[in-house]
C-alpha cells in the first residue's frame, strides 16, 4: 500500500513540474517576441560574394534582430550614403534605428547603441579583425568598437567597447 501512494505522489509531481516549466517556457517565449518586436530592422548593404558579411547577418538574427539584406557592387557607395568614412570601412555596411554600423560591430553593442541613443554617426569596426562576430576563429585578436559622431562638421572617433 505505502509503494502505491508514493507511485500517486511522484506521478502527480512531475505533472506539476511540467505544466510549471511549459508556463515558464510560454512567458519567456512571450517576452522574447516583445523584446523581438521591440527592435529596428538592420539593413545591410554587402558584396553578394562576401561569406564573412553573410555570417554576421547570421550573428544578428541569433540576437533578435531582423535582417533586411541589400547584395551591391559598391559598398563604398552604401557607406558614403549611411554617413560612414571610408577611412574605418570594412566589408558591409548596415543602418539600423536611424545609426550606420560599419563592419562586423557585435549585436550586443548595437544594442547598447539603440538603448543609449548618443548622438552620432553610428558604431564602425574596422577592417575585419579575427575573432569579431562573422569572423569567428580559435584565436581571436583584441578589437575595438568604436562610435563615430560629428563635431563642428569634423568627424570624432572614440571607443564604444573593447572586445
Amino acid at each position: 500500500m505505502h509503494h502505491a501512494t508514493h507511485a500517486t505522489q511522484s506521478s502527480a509531481t512531475p505533472r506539476r513540474l511540467r505544466r510549471g516549466i511549459a508556463a515558464l517556457l510560454l512567458a519567456l517565449n512571450a517576452a522574447g517576441a516583445l523584446a523581438q518586436a521591440a527592435l529596428p530592422t538592420v539593413e545591410v548593404f554587402k558584396s553578394p560574394y562576401c561569406g564573412c558579411c553573410t555570417d554576421w547577418v547570421k550573428h544578428m538574427q541569433a540576437a533578435g534582430f531582423t535582417v533586411k539584406v541589400h547584395n551591391v557592387d559598391d559598398t563604398q557607395a552604401a557607406r558614403a550614403a549611411a554617413g560612414m568614412p571610408d577611412s574605418l570601412a570594412s566589408c558591409h555596411t548596415a543602418k539600423v534605428g536611424g545609426y550606420a554600423i560599419e563592419g562586423h560591430v557585435p549585436a550586443q553593442d548595437i544594442r547598447r547603441l539603440l538603448a543609449e541613443k548618443p548622438k552620432a554617426v553610428g558604431l564602425a569596426v574596422p577592417g575585419m579583425p579575427q575573432g569579431a562576430p562573422g569572423m569567428e576563429v580559435p584565436k581571436p585578436q583584441p578589437y575595438d568598437t568604436l562610435l563615430v559622431s560629428r563635431e563642428g562638421g569634423r568627424e570624432k572617433v572614440s571607443v564604444f567597447a573593447r572586445h
